[in-house]
């Protein structure tokens, strides 16, 4: 699946320091701004992996999961 976030990205000395508005505590940095986005990217994948995890957590087994597409 293909999501696209926002990435904002500051300049802090020689360090670039990104964070996403629409994921609360995903946070980057680099010592480019394309290193700062992967740095992002990562983290935004860890968070939304846990939450998902914890999303399915004591779920009833006759729960109906399917999957639905957002565009």
């Amino acid at each position: 699946m293909h999501n696209e976030f926002t990435a904002i990205i500051e300049k802090d000395g020689d360090w670039y320091i990104a964070y996403c508005p629409e994921v609360p505590g995903a946070n980057g940095q680099g010592k480019t701004i394309e290193e700062s986005k992967e740095s992002l990217a990562a983290a935004i994948s860890l968070i939304l992996e846990d939450r998902r995890e914890d999303a399915m957590r004591g779920l009833p087994e006759d729960a109906i999961r399917d999957v639905v597409a957002v565009s």
